[in-house]
Order: structure tokens, then sequence, then C-alpha cells
């Protein structure tokens, strides 16, 4: 018999610990079938949800958030580089040059998880490797329309969505919930609405945590 989960992945498309994590979760998954199954729903977290047009660039805001010097951020950027590749994620070797604003980023995929969630996943993943992989500026329109587009969904549709401003307040009110719940980084994988495993953690650390919750039932 299946034991079927619920995963709630809170996370922002700018976040590359997010992409290493979603693709740890999905080999994870991968492994536990036909044992447990899950219903996957992605929610919104905005790093930097005062990011004006245009970004900033990505060193420049390292060092003004963090105070990381070039040299460590190229460290870490080839540490997550090698997580990716060890889950399937294809990071860009140049990294970011910029950082955006993804609040319509969320927007459109509110809209997949409320009209379409067959196709969430599909987009959270175009948009991920928009933003990693192809160092897109991802708060514009044309970027989030092709990722709409790779992930299957109807791209005059997608757009409707970005020139209307819908499921904006969706979005601030789902974000509103997880800071009231004390999540303030992500990614923040949350199984059954109890169990939460925070950061970009091996597919191991995933696999326990699947079998532990789906053996407690």
């Amino acid at each position: 018999m299946t034991t079927e989960l619920k995963i709630d992945f809170v996370s922002d498309v700018s976040c590359p610990w997010c992409a290493v994590g979603l693709g740890a979760l999905q080999q994870a998954l991968a492994r536990v079938q036909p044992d447990i199954s899950a219903r996957v729903h992605f929610l919104p977290f905005e790093l930097n949800p005062q990011m004006g047009p245009g970004g900033q660039d990505l060193g420049e805001h390292l060092t003004e958030k963090y105070g990381s010097t070039p040299e460590q951020q190229a460290q870490i950027r080839e540490n997550i580089r090698l997580r990716g590749v060890e889950v399937g994620f294809e990071f860009n070797t140049q990294g970011r040059a910029r950082i955006y604003n993804t609040f319509d980023a969320h927007r459109l995929l509110m809209w997949a998880a409320l009209e379409h969630p067959e196709q969430q996943a599909a987009l959270k993943r175009a948009l991920l490797e928009a933003c990693h992989g192809e160092r897109a500026a991802m708060d514009q329109p044309d970027t989030l329309l092709a990722a709409a587009e790779q992930a299957g969904l109807d791209r005059a549709a997608a757009e409707q969505v970005l020139s209307s401003g819908a499921y904006a307040q969706e979005v601030r009110d789902s974000q509103a919930r997880y800071h009231a719940a004390g999540i303030h980084s992500v990614p923040a994988v949350i199984i059954n609405d109890r169990h939460l495993i925070s950061g970009g953690q091996p597919s191991a650390v995933f696999e326990r945590a699947l079998r532990q919750i789906a053996e407690a039932g």
C-alpha cells in the first residue's frame, strides 16, 4: 500500500539552494516509490521583496547583505555548482550577474498552483533554470512567459496574469502565513503540515525523513 504525503516547498526562484534542495527532494521521492508518493506544492517566499526594477549587481548585493568578499562568493558559488551536479541541476559557471525582484514569478506560480496544478512543478523548474542557468532577468515579462511556455502553459493566459496583477494578494497572504509560522529562510520543506526540513539538504536526508514520517503515519 502506498503512503501519500503532502509536501509544501517554500522557496524563492532566486535562491540557488532552493534549486539544490528541490533536486535532492525529487531524487529522494524517486527512491521511495512505490511505497511513498507525494503531492508537492510550491509556495512563495521573497528573499528581496524591496528589490527595484532592473535588480542589483549580485556581488554588490551579497557584500551588502552578508559582508562577503568576491573570493568567498566565488567559493560558495563553486560549492553550490557541485551540489547542483549531484542532484541534476546545471548552474551557470559564471553565476548570476544580477539579482531581481521575483514577485511576478511567484504570481505565475500561484496561478499555476490554483489553475494548472499538474504543471506547477514544471514551471518552478523552468524559472529556476532561467535564473540560475541562463542568468535571465527574472523581473522581465519575456523571461517569465518563456518559462510558462516551457512548462506547457498557455503564453497568452500567462501574459494576462502578469498584466492584470492577478494572484498578488494570494502570494502576499501565503508569505504572511509562513512568516507568522516562523519561516525566515528557504528552502523550507514542510511535510504533512508538521515536519520541517530546512536548507538544501542532501537527498539521503530527505529520503530518511520521508520514510520515517510515512512509517509513523
